[in-house]
């Protein structure tokens, strides 16, 4: 899906008349699961603010890390929210390069296209005892988990690593007319805090606009105003608000911080340190809490 001469005709579910968040961010990994609209729209946000691909490296770099971290601490199944295109490496095998064959791993997604994307490489890649990839919406967790439970690969009643990456400051509307105030973000997150079993972790990454440099303020104006008019509201939280969507979970070292702070020494030798003047240059807070 490289060029637009050879753009394969989409697979069915798939809304080509507006750019999708997933596609966007593949594109801005180096993917090439897109088509002519997402690059379009990226190419735009990119000829504005050039920074905003070594900010998603940097989100990615942080699920790595935290994969091989909560692995080493005897995690054996994750559960990915709004997993997205696997571009730059899946979580499964991030976490078979620690604990090779143990791991599981569910995928979930709204976008058919990282869903049936994923779904072929863990055909050819991965395993089907322990690998799944689910078309679904995080908006309706009760029947997400019911989802999850039926593929047999994930035991809902031992703890999981719960990861939620750069997918809560995409606006959890309940339906797309409604007025956007009406996110659902923070009511989603606790019912699933509450769904998970006790030593489960919850892994969180999240665009804000506090304590980012000055210069990024009006970036982040503009880039609200883009996906806003693209049909994808974003919502832009404070750190204390963005604390609060782990409610009483136990934080874990370091807490919320930066994605570039948060256990770089997880880095391996093949992670590309994204060129990142400041931390804050990030401009997405990370962080990592247990359920006790």
């Amino acid at each position: 899906m490289t060029t637009a001469d050879s753009e394969p005709f989409p697979p069915a579910g798939v809304d080509l008349s507006q750019p999708s968040v997933a596609r966007i961010y593949d594109y801005f990994l180096g993917g090439d699961t897109n088509w002519e609209i997402d690059r379009r729209f990226a190419e735009q946000l990119l000829g504005k603010f050039p920074i905003l691909r070594p900010i998603a490296r940097s989100n990615r770099l942080f699920l790595h890390r935290l994969v091989r971290h909560l692995t080493k601490r005897g995690i054996r199944q994750f559960v990915d929210l709004g997993s997205g295109v696997p571009t730059m490496g899946h979580a499964h095998e991030v976490a078979d390069q620690v604990a090779p064959g143990e791991v599981r791993v569910a995928y979930v997604d709204h976008e058919p296209v990282a869903v049936a994307h994923s779904r072929s490489l863990l055909r050819q890649y991965g395993d089907e005892e322990r690998h799944t990839a689910i078309h679904g919406d995080l908006r309706d967790p009760g029947r997400l988990w019911e989802r999850i439970a039926e593929t047999g690969v994930i035991d809902l009643d031992r703890p999981v690593a719960l990861l939620m990456i750069a997918v809560l400051h995409i606006q959890q509307l309940p339906s797309p007319d409604s007025p956007e105030s009406a996110d659902l973000g923070p009511q989603l997150v606790a019912t699933y805090r509450d769904l998970l079993a006790p030593g489960s972790y919850l892994g969180i990454s999240h665009v804000t606009g506090e304590g980012i440099p000055d210069e990024f303020a009006g970036m982040l104006e503009d880039i609200k105003t883009m996906y806003d008019g693209a049909g994808n509201p974003v919502i832009w939280r404070t750190r204390q608000q963005i604390r609060e969507l782990f409610g009483d979970f136990r934080m874990i070292e370091p807490g919320l911080t930066w994605t570039p702070l948060w256990h770089p020494e997880e880095a391996t030798v093949t992670d590309e340190t994204p060129d990142l003047g400041e931390a804050s240059e990030s401009i997405v807070l990370a962080g990592v809490a247990q359920k006790e």
